[in-house]
């Protein structure tokens, strides 16, 4: 299983509000050739560090390719452009994020900017939440557990609510 992760907290002069921008950068994904397979619904949290800035829009998809997992990220990282992600400092506000999660069983070191699983991942509400719509037994490749076992051990200060467009 192939998991991105997709988020944003900034207007997108060109995409719009937040949850635009991650929508259509689900479908730009798709044209330049990722199957999605499946996606979540769409929630809202918190920034991660707790921090002033707004709220998130997030969500988390499966997708399938055939491309290794550097090029998929250098994928990843080029659509961020395209979309108007620029890199300042981290934890900043943005208006797209996408992150690969994991990558099938694919455990790496630091290597080219490319660790697998994503080495947070399994800390953050925002991806595990979203990773219960697709699948809660989903066995993370180097802890062991499955999607729903590290739910429960999500730190409580994350705050998420379920996305509503008001």
């Amino acid at each position: 299983m192939i998991i991105i992760a997709l988020g944003a907290n900034l207007e997108s002069p060109k995409y719009g509000l937040p949850l635009q921008t991650c929508q259509t950068v689900l479908s730009r994904l798709e044209e330049l050739g990722l199957e999605v397979i499946n996606s979540s619904r769409w929630l809202k949290s918190a920034p991660v560090p707790i921090s002033n800035q707004p709220w998130y829009v997030n969500g988390v998809a499966e997708i399938k390719t055939d491309l290794t997992p550097k090029d998929l990220l250098a994928l990843l990282h080029r659509v961020e452009g395209e979309f108007g992600r620029v890199r300042t400092v981290p934890n900043a506000p943005r208006v797209i994020d996408i992150d690969l999660i994991a990558y099938h069983d694919v455990i790496s070191k630091p290597d080219d900017h490319l660790v697998l699983p994503h080495p947070r991942m399994h800390e953050r509400a925002f991806v595990l939440l979203p990773l219960m719509d697709i699948n809660e037994e989903w066995i993370h490749p180097v802890l062991g557990k499955t999607t729903k076992e590290l739910v429960s051990t999500i730190s409580s200060d994350q705050e998420t609510m379920a996305f509503s467009e008001d």
